[in-house]
């Protein structure tokens, strides 16, 4: 393969809601390095999850797969690992069409030092430990190099906890520095001789709230948007459940919910600062224009939006992403905004198809050039998630949506709700029960029946959606399969 194939950059944050930039609309956070990439390229405005929490996104980014054929389908009950054996995956495919593949950060494998067909990774897991021994490369780092009696979670906060405040430590101990200092060494020492593909995967800004004193400071000086909540919203307004440290629902005194959404929001801003070194770098490096470089979360978070915290839900703050994409000079810039919906499983072919490798058959995503070249005619009309349960059976959820109106079942409760995302983007009226929305709740309703038929996983009978409450908690079967060998899924 030739030096002047495509290299590609992807880039990726943690827990990222889809309006934290500058070209999403958002005037309080300074996204400068991130917004200018949007400039040159494009800016995907109904970018979905398909699971709203990190290990399911994270496998269906790497396979292009449906959650359904990973066989993980949320991080709650009945579901395993991001486990290996995966006939296709996003380095795979490129390593084995002569590109130098590394991955930087979060990766959320298991085992956790499995390479899921990349050449290397280096690796910041936050405070897991799933495998026996194990230490990630950042806190091997942060204990050769710190500068005093501490470890790198003195701060005293939990990693899922709504609680926020400063970086207890030197900036440079900050694991977003580390992810950008291990990624410029990978750019300055790879092989010349091949295309590169470089995952850059930050641990934040997903909690701990722990920006930086710099960036921490500047929010909690800021006029910042506080939640929106629903005229639906009581049913989360539960003190039991409020009291935790690592509550995911409840309602917070005011100034608690301003310093978590001022650490939220400096963390986003520190996180862009660190990205502008890695695209400097490739500038120097003379790469940048032929560099493929796709930015993207893997959900959001709530941040107190109807009373609600952290992730899963199919929410606007949890499920809907941000996605942009620059493509290689050859292409040129492409359109400058898309309103189509798309989906993490589209990452994959998207990239394969712009340096021409062959999509494996295993890909339910569609790629996005056409879309960005202009030519995309022929896409679907909305996307499907879900996830299962999590923090609360109540919580176990199905969604469908186009970006304009959003459908969500939750299977354990056999409830409903229906949003017309266009005059209410917060989300705060659900139109369910009106009268006047009964068709356009049957359509969109009609539309999930048809996604859930083929699994005969007992969803649906094919006309009604069926309640799940007191049934086994629903698992893949692709899940078995894969894990035993049985099926290499092809």
């Amino acid at each position: 393969m030739s030096v002047e194939q495509p290299n590609i950059l992807l880039l990726m944050t943690d827990q990222q809601r889809w309006d934290t930039l500058g070209c999403y609309g958002n005037n309080t956070v300074e996204t400068v390095n991130l917004d200018a990439l949007a400039s040159e390229g494009t800016v995907f405005e109904h970018a979905y999850t398909p699971s709203p929490s990190c290990v399911p996104t994270r496998a269906s980014l790497m396979t292009g797969m449906d959650p359904w054929h990973t066989g993980v389908l949320g991080m709650g009950g009945g579901q395993g690992p991001m486990e290996t054996g995966f006939a296709h995956t996003l380095p795979g495919e490129l390593a084995r069409a002569g590109y130098h593949t590394q991955g930087v950060g979060k990766m959320h494998f298991y085992p956790q030092r499995a390479l899921n067909g990349f050449h290397n990774t280096i690796l910041d897991e936050s405070g897991r430990i799933e495998d026996p021994n194990f230490v990630s490369d950042y806190k091997s780092w942060f204990d050769q190099h710190k500068t005093g009696a501490y470890d790198f979670v003195d701060h005293g906060i939990h990693w899922n906890s709504w609680m926020a405040r400063p970086y207890h430590a030197p900036e440079f101990l900050h694991p977003t520095n580390w992810t950008v200092n291990e990624s410029i060494s990978f750019i300055k020492r790879r092989d010349p001789r091949k295309p590169f593909f470089l995952k850059t995967s930050f641990a934040r800004p997903h909690s701990p709230y722990d920006a930086p004193p710099f960036y921490f400071d500047l929010y909690q000086n800021k006029e910042i948007p506080m939640p929106v909540v629903g005229s639906w919203a009581s049913m989360h307004d539960q003190p039991v459940d409020a009291a935790s440290p690592v509550a995911w629902r409840g309602i917070r005194k005011p100034e608690e919910i301003r310093r978590a959404r001022a650490g939220y929001y400096g963390l986003i801003h520190h996180i862009d600062h660190q990205i502008g070194r890695l695209l400097d770098c490739l500038r120097r490096e003379g790469v940048y224009h032929n560099t493929m470089i796709v930015f993207l979360s893997d959900h959001g978070d709530m941040l107190g939006d109807h009373h609600l915290w952290r992730k899963t839900y199919a929410y606007e703050g949890s499920s809907h992403i941000p996605m942009i994409i620059k493509m290689p000079a050859v292409f040129g810039k492409g359109k400058a905004r898309i309103s189509e919906p798309v989906t993490v499983q589209d990452v994959m072919p998207t990239i394969l198809n712009t340096v021409g490798v062959d999509t494996p058959h295993s890909v339910d995503g569609k790629s996005m050039v056409p879309l960005i070249v202009g030519n995309g005619t022929d896409w679907r009309s909305y996307v499907h998630g879900e996830h299962n349960t999590c923090y609360s059976e109540e919580q176990e959820m199905q969604y469908v949506t186009d970006g304009s109106t959003k459908y969500i079942w939750f299977p354990r409760l056999d409830t409903e709700q229906l949003f017309d995302l266009n005059v209410d983007p917060g989300e705060c009226h659900d139109l369910s029960n009106e009268p006047g929305a009964q068709l356009e709740l049957q359509r969109w309703r009609d539309r999930l029946i048809a996604e859930l038929v083929p699994r005969g996983a007992g969803l649906t009978d094919g006309k009604r959606l069926l309640s799940q409450a007191g049934k086994p908690f629903l698992v893949s079967p692709h899940y078995k399969a894969r894990v035993s060998g049985e099926s290499a899924l092809q």
